[in-house]
Parts: C-alpha cells; structure tokens; sequence
C-alpha cells in the first residue's frame, strides 16, 4: 500500500474558454456561488492529510500569493513556459515533488473529499465508467489495469478525470521521462498525462479509483459556469453573441 505525501497542483493556464472573466482572473480563482474553485481543491487535500502543496502558477501568477498565507505547506512554483508550452511544461517545472504524490488541476470543484483518499496501491487515475458517448480521454481497463486510452473518446469505457496518484517509484520514473522529454526531445506541446500514457506505457501498471461524477465537477467553460452558478448568465450570454 502506498500513500499519498504531497500534492502538485496545476494552476498555469490561461483559461482561454472562459474569457473575458480570465483576463483580469486566473480561472482556478474564480468564485462558483462564492468559493474559488481552487480552494474547494486545497480543503478536500488537507481534509485529507494532504498539506505539503505545490502550486504551479503562470498566467496571472501573483494573485496566488495569498494562498501561502491562508494554507500553511503551501509553495507557489512559477512555470515561465506557459504562454508557449502545453501542461506538460507545468510538471516539468514540478518533477521534483513526483514521489508519493498527486497531481490535480486547479480549476475542478472537489465536492467529495473522500475522492482525494490518501492510501492507493497502484498509481494510477480516478476515473468514472462512461457507457454513452464521450469526447474526453477514455481508458480501457482488465481486472483493474489500464490496458489503453483513447485521447478522441468513445464509449463503454473509463473517462479519465484530472486526479492521479503516483508511486516513490513511478513519480521517479516520471521525472525522468519528462525530463527527456521536454529537456531532450523539446516535446512541448503534449499534455503531461501523454507521457506515461502514450510515450512510456511500457514503463507504467496504471490502476483506477472509481467515483461517482458528481463527485468532482470540471467547469471549462464559461457556459458550464454559468450553469454552475446564476451569477455569470449574462456573461455567458454576452460571450456567446461574440
């Protein structure tokens, strides 16, 4: 059994989809009914034991500075790759903090703490079984292992969602490979997961941790903030005349 030390939050983006409220706010701050996504994220780790906490920044990166103040163990990291690389630049920034870790993105709402459990076996994602269409990242699991995944979707499958736990051993072996990649091969426009998933799954026996979907809500968009929280109706609907 393996457990959880320490947390990577990726926080860099710009958050293109949900503009004009991302120009003047990096999008893991903005407020749903009040509560900036990223502290629904913060509250489910420490609520977990989990208080030794990275944040990787970018776009906007000094309005986190507060965090420090109102979460003891959190450490601000800034990735000055974002404007040009995709998130694979913002682990790269974080891979010495891989070891007995999780990765989450920022700008999720952690409804359920319980998703956030310290104590896993195998590295590997959460993940919600998907019986009709989808467009996200969906893996084919056997007996508990994941044996595939698909960037494009499909169906009757796994939908990989943005929280993962890695091994002293795996976070090692990822460390590695990101640094081949990003330092050697210059392989800067793929997602992080894309690593251990497309590049080195050789390297890699990827569990999942079920939950329900309810149990994390990823908001990418301006619309889905809207539907998330009245407030920003009209922003959405300005938005979409655009």
């Amino acid at each position: 059994m393996n457990t959880v030390k320490r947390a990577i939050i990726m926080a860099a983006g710009t958050g293109t989809r949900m503009k004009p409220l991302t120009d003047t706010t990096p999008k893991p701050l903005i407020r749903v009914k009040g509560v900036r996504m990223i502290d629904t994220v913060i509250r489910a780790l420490n609520a977990n034991g989990i208080r030794e906490i990275c944040i990787v920044t970018g776009h906007l990166r000094e309005q986190f500075e507060g965090l420090r103040e109102e979460y003891p163990g959190v450490e601000l990291i800034a990735n000055p790759y974002y404007a040009e690389c995709n998130n694979i630049s913002s682990l790269y920034m974080a891979r010495e903090h891989l070891e007995e870790c999780m990765i989450l993105d920022a700008d999720q709402m952690i409804r359920n703490p319980e998703v956030l459990n310290p104590a896993f076996t195998l590295s590997g994602y959460n993940a919600v079984w998907c019986e009709g269409e989808t467009k996200e990242w969906l893996m084919d699991v056997r007996d508990g292992i994941v044996t595939g995944c698909s960037r494009t979707g499909g169906r009757h499958g796994w939908q990989l969602y943005s929280i993962s736990r890695w091994s002293k051993e795996d976070g090692r072996r990822l460390k590695a490979q990101l640094e081949t990649e990003f330092e050697e091969k210059r392989n800067r426009q793929i997602y992080w997961d894309d690593v251990p998933m497309f590049c080195y799954p050789e390297s890699y026996r990827l569990g999942i941790y079920p939950m329900r979907r309810e149990d994390v809500t990823e908001i990418d968009t301006i619309e889905e903030l809207a539907a998330e929280d009245p407030a920003y109706r009209a922003a959405a609907e300005k938005s979409g005349r655009q």
